[in-house]
């Protein structure tokens, strides 16, 4: 079985690209320190992208404000009887995602016994908002707001960071055809669009037989095909950008192993009852369940298109609704799926902007500013935030332009809360991550305070 250089880098669908690997600048390899978190060393995330720009009116709806009404959605409006009530008098969830109470319930929240480990959070943005997909895509994935250019993702500065990709080479991957930005940089993160086909093409026998087997030691000579070539001894040591070289390929072969391992343990079944959506993304979902149980892997991202409703975008069973209706049941099934790791996992939501308060003259809604955001996990203080009497006065449905929701809380606030309290970032630690975040809290302070919906460390 031979391979040409072009086969080997398409096998699996991982390219330099896919690979997240930053050819441009591999000097920045060089003098890179891993810094170790406290408290951090079994803790996962996986971040669900919802791109095209979440209506959060509707998706958590502020009853509250009576401007809020069928004159400024005629086709959109939710009344509160048909919605769900989040039990603070003020605030309520789409009626389509029903299953999220099964993580969001708790006496103290709705007098229902349950988890109460859903943080509902509205309001969340940025200084100078964007109304551009792509910019802001890339600014919440960048961590940067206004720096267009800035390639690196966020997410992968934590994994790069405090995790040592070269150390663990499937400690992050993003679940998608193609590579996310908040997992860009130059060290290796795969980008797997399905487990069962992140290996070579051709027999399978053969496709193991070539990946081989690590040697004994470093760079010792016992190993077998592409992992004993990687990680055994190297020739031309004085050649320039060698080590990348063999970090790379060593660091692709080895991951293909270690999926192709998790894949070969049989059809996956998920526990506790859970069930999937139907469709890719809900296989993705199930796939992400299976490499937490199954591999090393911490951090996993994954893509849901379609959220860019200009055009009838549906009041409950619409565009909207069908989307939320798989957003919610997927957070149930990842929920029942991963009880044994439910301390240790947060899932996360993001978007890149909510969308304008009153209805489209072709049933739908425009790019906004502030978007809600979900997040739940066994630590998760939840309730809602952002969406209360004390918080929001009756008009800030147009708090923003006359046309938009303003916001409270800044994205990068929501994550270093994340990254501190979940992951245990030190502040030097958190400034590294995000870029300017000190700058950027004493410009914003009231965007910059933290919500609390993860307990202190």
């Amino acid at each position: 079985m031979s391979f040409t250089r072009r086969e080997f880098l398409q096998a699996g669908g991982l390219t330099a690209l896919g690979l997240g690997l930053n050819f441009l600048n591999p000097e920045i390899l060089k003098d890179r320190t891993f810094a170790r978190a406290a408290n951090q060393a079994d803790t996962k995330l996986v971040f669900i992208f919802q791109r095209g720009g979440n209506d959060g009116v509707n998706t958590v709806i502020p009853h509250g404000d009576p401007e809020y009404n069928i004159s400024n959605r005629p086709t959109l409006h939710i009344p509160p009887a048909l919605a769900i009530d989040l039990g603070n008098n003020f605030a309520s969830l789409h009626p389509r995602m029903n299953p999220m109470m099964e993580i969001y319930d708790h006496l103290d929240l709705t007098g229902i016994d349950g988890p109460g480990n859903l943080a509902i959070i509205h309001r969340v943005g940025y200084a100078g908002q964007s109304k551009s997909h792509f910019n802001s895509q890339q600014y919440w994935e960048n961590g940067t707001p206004g720096d267009i250019t800035f390639e690196e993702g966020m997410i992968y500065r934590q994994v790069a960071l405090t995790m040592n990709p070269l150390e663990n080479n499937l400690v992050a991957a993003a679940m998608s055809s193609s590579q996310m930005t908040a997992l860009r940089g130059p060290l290796a993160i795969p980008t797997i669009r399905d487990p069962e086909t992140f290996t070579f093409s051709g027999d399978p026998a053969k496709s193991i037989k070539l990946i081989g087997r690590l040697p004994s030691n470093p760079q010792g000579l016992d190993g077998e095909g592409l992992l004993g070539a990687y990680g055994g001894p190297r020739d031309f040591p004085d050649k320039p950008y060698r080590d990348l070289v063999y970090e790379t390929g060593l660091a692709l072969t080895n991951t293909m192993n270690i999926v192709q391992d998790a894949v070969a343990q049989g059809p996956y079944e998920p526990s506790g009852g859970a069930v999937y959506p139907t469709g890719g993304f809900g296989d993705r979902l199930a796939q992400i369940a299976m490499l937490l149980k199954r591999t090393p892997a911490r951090v996993l991202g994954v893509n849901i298109g379609g959220w860019d409703t200009h055009t009838k975008q549906g009041r409950i069973n619409g565009r909207q609704g069908d989307l939320l209706a798989q957003i919610a049941q997927g957070f149930r099934a990842l929920y029942r799926d991963l009880q044994n790791q439910w301390d240790k996992l947060i899932i996360i939501t993001m978007t890149e902007f909510g969308r304008t308060s009153k209805e489209n003259g072709s049933r739908g809604t425009d790019h906004g500013h502030a978007c809600v955001m979900f997040i739940a996990g066994g630590q998760v203080q939840g309730g809602v935030y952002n969406c209360d009497a004390s918080t929001w006065v009756e008009g800030d449905l147009f708090s923003a332009s006359g046309r938009y929701v303003e916001r409270r809380t800044d994205y990068r606030a929501v994550f270093a809360e994340i990254f501190m309290r979940h992951f245990g970032d030190s502040t030097e630690m958190l400034e590294q991550v995000i870029p300017g975040y000190t700058q950027a809290a004493k410009d914003n302070p009231g965007d910059f305070e933290l919500l609390n919906f993860l307990p202190e460390v």
